[in-house]
């Protein structure tokens, strides 16, 4: 029993918050059709006992009519609100059954109220009871107008029925006025809260289809930029290595020449293609904290972003907001799809040497093997971090803070070289963005001959020889920048 409590526990907590409310109002109404089926349904009845076999054999058979339309209704509100979402129709089939029982029980307190075996306040409760189980799934199959119109002509049926057994005027009205409020207390019931929830389903929807085409367009976006930037150098290379065949048939020995701007192209070419890709790729600290804010806001969850100077005031170079700004993404994400978080707090911090940024949330519930604690593997995504921060010689650290908090603490320094393995000092972050940021050389087209001429006398250029690493500098009249370390070319 304990397993199976914790089970059900386990499952509200998997739940999306839209989810939690839908099951809710399902649970809430299914409740209200027991509610008035145990209590008005039943009360009432218990006069029967004492009435003889004839009025304890109707209020038996009024009770065992009542608990199966209950049953049934409780199965046929799950369909009836996917008919009013408009996601599937509902089966016309399943109010035959509860159809024919409203009219069955009906009939029988007809015939109780004729035998005498209700009286009084008993016979009002029983009539407030006897169109509910029916009338809530029903309320979501036909609009409201014709639901009024079909509860009126019941009321003036059920009422001219009682009359026409005996029942005194004062008791008829009674019944009427019942029939009345519980017909008005299922509309206001029922109808309000599918609505509601059709609504934020339809919410739901929309912002799903928006973050799909969002994907969708910046895919296409990169697709444009890949062709902007390939297109006429292909095209180039192309005409060029076709041009060259033809003087290589001939002879003529500028068909080197040729090949060699070929060659140059395209490590241009390829160097465009990086800067597209690290573009495409980059995330920027100030946008991923207010995205970050923002996701996190939406989903219900208060958030606190905290900074001495602001997020864009840190004045840490670009490759290192850059760094911090996967981190503040990664762990946005995992925020959202780990625990049960209510409260979540964004530190950003700058000492003379390092920026440190820490995200701590709560809600993080029981610990488990895949926590990602300091020393911890951690997912794929704290990897990933650990290995852009790593290649600025940063650190990243996720575990336990409390009993019910879980911290992301990101350490990435400002200054201090780094040694290569070949005992070379790599430059620091900061030179690094400021030497991948620098725009590559212009390849020159086909119809530039003074410009071909120039790169075919380059020694750069026209070097066979020459270090595949150099495709950055191979344009570039600076003798420098071929010392620059080969991830940043």
């Amino acid at each position: 029993m304990i397993g199976r409590v914790r089970g059900w526990r386990r499952g509200w907590h998997e739940r999306s918050k839209l989810q939690r409310i839908d099951l809710y109002t399902r649970v809430t109404l299914c409740s209200i059709i027991w509610l008035f089926a145990v209590s008005w349904g039943l009360l009432p009845l218990g006069e029967t006992l004492d009435r003889g076999a004839v009025a304890i054999a109707l209020g038996g058979a009024f009770l065992a009519a009542n608990v199966v339309q209950s049953v049934l209704s409780s199965r046929n509100l799950a369909p009836a609100f996917e008919d009013y979402r408009g996601t599937a129709p509902f089966p016309a089939r399943r109010l035959r059954l509860p159809a024919a029982l409203q009219t069955v029980m009906t009939g029988l307190l007809v015939a109780l109220a004729g035998v005498g075996g209700v009286k009084d306040e008993g016979l009002v409760l029983l009539v407030l009871d006897l169109p509910v189980a029916f009338a809530v799934p029903y309320v979501l199959l036909v609009p409201v107008r014709r639901f009024l119109l079909h509860a009126a002509a019941f009321s003036v049926a059920g009422v001219a029925l009682l009359a026409a057994v005996g029942v005194p005027g004062g008791q008829l009205f009674g019944a009427f006025v019942s029939l009345a409020v519980v017909t008005l207390l299922v509309l206001v019931s029922a109808r309000p809260s599918a609505w509601s929830l059709s609504v934020m389903w339809q919410a739901e929807e929309a912002r799903d289809m928006q973050a799909r085409l969002a994907v969708a367009e910046e895919r296409l976006r990169f697709g444009r930029d890949m062709h902007d930037v390939l297109g006429r150098n292909l095209s180039v290379i192309a005409l060029k290595s076709e041009l060259a065949v033809e003087l290589a048939q001939r002879g003529n020995p500028a068909a080197m020449d040729q090949m060699v701007e070929v060659q140059r192209i395209a490590r241009a070419s390829q160097q465009e293609v990086r800067d597209v890709v690290r573009g495409y790729r980059e995330a920027d600290l100030p946008t991923e904290l207010m995205g970050a804010r923002g996701v996190l806001e939406a989903a219900g969850i208060s958030v606190g972003v905290e900074g001495a100077d602001g997020p864009a005031g840190i004045g840490a170079p670009a490759a290192v907001q850059a760094a911090l700004g996967w981190v503040v993404r990664e762990t946005a994400t995992n925020v959202l799809r780990h625990g049960d978080p209510r409260h979540c707090r964004i530190r950003l911090t700058r000492t003379w040497d390092a920026v440190v940024l820490e995200v701590e949330n709560d809600g993080a519930g029981p610990a488990g093997p895949g926590d990602g604690g300091p020393g911890d593997g951690g997912g794929a995504g704290l990897r990933g971090l650990r290995e852009r921060l790593g290649a600025l010689g940063g650190t990243l650290s996720a575990g336990r803070a409390g009993d019910d908090l879980f911290r992301v603490t990101a350490t990435v320094p400002l200054t201090g070289p780094r040694t290569r393995p070949g005992g070379r000092a790599a430059s620091s972050p900061a030179s690094a963005t400021s030497r991948a940021s620098s725009p590559p050389a212009t390849p020159p087209t086909a119809s530039d001959p003074a410009a071909s001429r120039t790169s075919a006398a380059s020694p750069t250029a026209s070097d066979p020889a020459a270090s595949p690493t150099s495709s950055t500098s191979s344009a570039s009249s600076d003798p420098a920048s071929a010392s620059a370390p080969p991830e940043e070319r």
